[in-house]
């Protein structure tokens, strides 16, 4: 259950994430699955579990269904035995029991966004736990809290909220197919981060599903598991704003987001090209302070009352992410295109030169499709101590970097993965050092399987 605490214009929720503990299991019988359906029915015997087996007729489809990196949608990638799609807590139990009983790794999928697959692949005899109909959502106004089950998308968090208060909202990420069992335990941040902090800092209960079959909440779980456990679109502008961006993006009144996408693009003669940078700006307030507080702190940016829209917190998610779209658009779990996708991430804590922002420039155009998502931190999340929650990026950090590959022919993927490697090698001298910080949830396992 996440719980945000009310401000200014916007209030915010808490909610409850049933969460998981999974782990591997090797296994060497082939009447396993048979055992295990029968398991299955032994510690589930009054409501049914909606089981699909690779005979199913649906089955392809709904393997398919959420998952959105084709590295891993591949005619060799390895398929489950079955695919479980709880309706009731009792069905996750059952899950959790009989594939330990019986030596089945069990994937646990939410969204279906974690970047290396690790949510629906796996190299032994393997079970999912699809979240896809567990995914009901309760606001209470009146307490400002809401009980939102892990399997619901943020985009249907966010429609939910809205629809039952204009003045409630939830802290989380941009993309709205994300789901919110996978986004929160690894932190989660968006573009009220500077404000609230991350997604995770609003827990205030959660049910989660032990190894051993227990469900346990805040209370009988212990605050120690319940620590652990909780983890719009200007044009391009001229590169020295970028350089300014990195000296006040962390330290501007925490109302303002202003994150930074850069992608490559052809220039205007036949093999040129050049970096397209765009600010996605967000303000909690009116137009006339926004353009005061600009006009104070960074005036290079150029920002004229013209260039401003007034909307709700809703609409603002999709004006981020699908300007023009009805806000109703929040609610479809499945609009993406799917595609090949290589991910890594890291953490600036001192602004990088001007001539260290040209050398990267220069190697960033030397890729085939890339992008880079600059997100800033500070205000609110220089406030809360780095041992609240098992999220270590808080204080000193001036901004996360996400880099993004994507590619739509497999043919592609190793010249992506391996320019990806090498700009991520290159990028070191700039980042976080003694350790180097990644996200958990832009999931690299370069970095290692465990």
């Amino acid at each position: 259950m996440m719980g945000i605490s009310s401000s200014a214009t916007l209030s915010f929720l808490s909610f409850l994430v049933l969460l998981f503990s999974t782990g591997s299991w090797a296994t060497n019988s082939n009447s396993v699955q048979g055992d295990f359906l029968q398991c299955l029915t032994i510690h589930n015997p009054f409501v049914p579990i909606p089981i699909y087996t690779p005979k199913s007729s649906n089955f392809t489809t709904l393997f398919r269904s959420s998952a959105r990196n084709l590295r891993f949608l591949s005619p060799n990638s390895t398929q489950p035995q079955f695919i479980i799609a709880p309706t009731h807590e009792s069905h996750v139990q059952a899950a959790v029991v009989c594939c330990r009983k019986h030596g089945l790794d069990l994937k646990v999928r939410s969204g279906g966004h974690d970047v290396e697959g690790l949510s629906y692949w796996s190299d032994a005899p393997f079970v999912i736990v699809d979240l896809v109909d567990f995914s009901n959502i309760t606001v209470d106004v009146e307490a400002k809290t809401a009980w939102v089950q892990a399997g619901a998308s943020l985009g249907q968090v966010y429609f939910k909220v809205a629809n039952s208060s204009k003045t409630l909202g939830f802290p989380a990420g941009f993309c709205p197919t994300v789901g919110v069992g996978g986004h929160i335990s690894g932190g989660g941040f968006g573009a009220l981060v500077r404000k609230y902090g991350l997604a995770s800092d609003q827990v205030i209960d959660a049910r989660i599903v032990t190894v051993d079959g227990k469900i346990l909440d805040k209370r009988t779980m212990g605050k120690d598991l319940f620590w652990a456990i909780r983890v719009g679109v200007l044009p391009a502008l001229e590169l020295f704003s970028h350089g300014k961006w990195q000296f006040i993006a962390d330290r501007l009144h925490e109302d303002v987001y202003i994150g930074l996408t850069m992608t490559v693009c052809n220039g205007s003669r036949a093999g040129e090209k050049t970096v397209l940078a765009q600010f996605s700006f967000m303000f909690l307030g009116g137009t006339d302070r926004l353009l005061r507080l600009m006009e104070e702190s960074f005036p290079e940016l150029g920002l004229n009352r013209s260039d401003c829209i007034e909307m709700s917190w809703v609409e603002s998610h999709v004006y981020f992410y699908a300007p023009g779209r009805p806000v109703e658009f929040l609610w479809d779990r499945d609009h993406e295109t799917k595609s090949f996708l290589k991910v890594k991430a890291d953490y600036v804590r001192e602004p990088i030169s001007k001539a260290g922002l040209e050398g990267i420039w220069k190697r960033f155009m030397g890729g085939q499709s890339p992008a880079m998502l600059w997100t800033p931190m500070g205000a609110r999340m220089n406030e809360i101590s780095e041992s609240e929650l098992p999220y270590p990026h808080r204080a000193g950090n001036i901004y996360n970097i996400m880099y993004v590959g994507n590619w739509v022919q497999e043919s592609e993927s190793e010249k992506q993965i391996d320019w990806m490697r090498r700009f991520y090698s290159y990028m070191g001298r700039y980042v976080s050092k003694n350790p180097r910080s990644a996200y958990l949830n832009y999931k690299d396992l370069d970095l290692g399987q465990n």
